[in-house]
């Protein structure tokens, strides 16, 4: 690994132990010659260290998400262009994607300073969106991208296009397109399945489908899905738990595997199984 010189700090704004643990670490990187900064919208605390989101990434060697998975995916989102590393630390519930916990926060900065780690890769989900409202352009999305319905009581109503070729139409309360490190997330909610990290691949699971295939589908990371709004009703596009904006009927969304993994730092080999059954609390009979 190279040497650390700028480290991003990334912390939940609603958490004061997310902020404590942020000054605590910018404290201990800066005593130790290495530059600080932090995003204009989470700096508060730490207004020494901000910079503005299109500064954050730039000449940047690691980001350090201290929350949950949903800091580790926010972070993820803000860095992963640039193919900077993050590292998670847990503040949060389930921890799935974080890596260290709060008491053993020095010991991971001193470890991150002597080169004492190591990256692995997991797919992002690139997401092409033609619509004529604020969810147009390119985006990415470590979790998933979730079309769903905007009222109770309304189902929505998608084509479905794989490789350019129809597929079906569904309608669902909602349809999720996720990636493999997304398998637990709300797809595995909605009945999915769960998938090693290891593969790249892309998912595809409706939500309380009202149709006779309620399957989910696996599909290369190569392979491309284009959804296209029908009927009259818009749906809400969410990439990673965000809100991204209303897809009006006729708006498309495209979704495969993009060219640029996130890269997550790890201090060991992390058995995705193991975690699984943890975090489940999976008992062996």
């Amino acid at each position: 690994m190279n040497a650390i010189r700028a480290v991003g700090l990334v912390p939940h704004r609603d958490k004061p132990i997310a902020r404590a643990l942020a000054r605590e670490a910018a404290d201990w990187l800066i005593a130790h010659g290495v530059t600080v900064r932090v995003p204009v919208p989470d700096a508060t605390g730490l207004d020494e260290f901000a910079v503005g989101l299109d500064q954050f990434a730039s000449d940047l060697d690691l980001a350090l998400a201290i929350g949950g998975d949903g800091t580790m995916l926010y972070a993820v989102d803000l860095v992963v262009a640039s193919g900077v590393p993050v590292l998670g630390v847990n503040v949060g519930q389930m921890g799935y994607l974080t890596e260290v916990e709060p008491s053993s926060l020095i010991e991971a900065l001193e470890r991150l300073v002597a080169s004492d780690y190591s990256v692995g890769e997991r797919t992002v989900l690139d997401v092409r969106v033609t619509s004529a409202g604020p969810a147009a352009g390119s985006h990415s999305a470590l979790n998933d991208a979730v079309l769903e319905k905007l009222a109770r009581g309304r189902l929505v109503r998608l084509d479905v296009a794989i490789n350019g070729a129809f597929f079906t139409s569904y309608a669902a309360d909602g349809v999720i397109v996720a990636t493999p490190t997304g398998s637990t997330a709300y797809s595995f909610s909605a009945r999915g399945p769960v998938v090693s990290p290891l593969l790249r691949c892309i998912l595809l699971t409706p939500v309380s489908p009202h149709m006779f295939f309620d399957r989910s589908l696996v599909l290369d990371g190569d392979e491309e899905l284009m959804l296209t709004v029908k009927g009259e009703r818009s749906v809400l596009l969410t990439l990673d738990g965000r809100e991204v904006g209303e897809l009006e009927p006729g708006a498309q969304v495209v979704c495969k595997a993009g060219p640029t993994p996130a890269r997550i730092v790890m201090f060991g080999p992390r058995d995705f199984h193991q975690i699984l059954k943890t975090k489940f609390g999976l008992t062996e009979r």
